[in-house]
């Protein structure tokens, strides 16, 4: 083989290197030092106004929850529940942009690698349902990220967390049955095609939830119930 064309057949195998390293998913998580925290939790927010959060972190930790009793649901006219936007208003993951989404949340897998475990989970959830007086069995509410991850949202920030009651018609003890799962899985659908924004599909669901899909005029029906994004504890 001439050198010329060795040298070709290097330079391919080098350029399927960066194409393959290009399409990996990335969880872009870090190590949890004091001062990068701080850092990141002091990031401003995008237009829409909803925080940024630290992102992905190794380890995570468990973290403090608003004060018992200071938040307060509200409920649609349906009687679906919507947060407190004062105690959780959404917070991203900075990882994810419309320049990342293709290594991020439309790469499968990626939401696994950065969901923080139940051991931390199931702390703050019980700290949480006390934040919202929440009275009713844990194993039947959510601690829901408000942004799921698959949309973007901080795995962990305490903004973007919230115990969400069960939904209308729901069966005590029958564990979480949640319908927001559906709106966020047409919605990462929706940003994957690039049929909608992905800030724009965070600012619909921080907003309201059961008015995402219609704000964004994406159909609401035809779709059959997928996994679930949230950590439950």
């Amino acid at each position: 083989m001439s050198i010329v064309v060795r040298r070709a057949a290097a330079a391919v195998a080098v350029s399927g290197v960066i194409a393959l390293s290009a399409t990996a998913c990335s969880s872009g998580s870090s190590g949890s030092s004091g001062t990068e925290e701080k850092a990141a939790g002091t990031s401003g927010a995008p237009p829409g106004g909803i925080p940024v959060g630290p992102g992905p972190r190794s380890p995570y930790t468990v973290q403090k929850q608003p004060e018992p009793g200071s938040c307060h649901y509200r409920y649609t006219s349906a009687k679906e529940p919507l947060p407190d936007p004062k105690c959780s208003p959404g917070a991203t993951n900075p990882k994810v942009t419309q320049d990342t989404i293709k290594s991020t949340i439309c790469c499968s897998g990626y939401t696994s690698d950065i969901r923080p475990s139940t051991n931390i989970t199931s702390r703050e959830k019980t700290a949480n349902a006390a934040s919202y007086g929440y009275k009713g069995n844990l194993r039947d509410a959510e601690y829901d990220h408000l942004i799921s991850l698959q949309l973007g949202g901080d795995p962990n920030d305490p903004r973007n967390l919230w115990v969400q009651p069960p939904s209308p018609g729901h069966k005590p003890g029958a564990g979480p049955n949640n319908p927001k799962d559906v709106v966020e899985n047409k919605l990462k659908a929706a940003i994957c095609a690039g049929k909608t924004q992905l800030a724009k599909a965070q600012q619909a669901i921080a907003r309201d939830w059961t008015t995402a899909l219609s704000v964004l005029g994406i159909q609401a029906t035809g779709t059959p119930r997928e996994t679930s994004d949230a950590d439950d504890g």
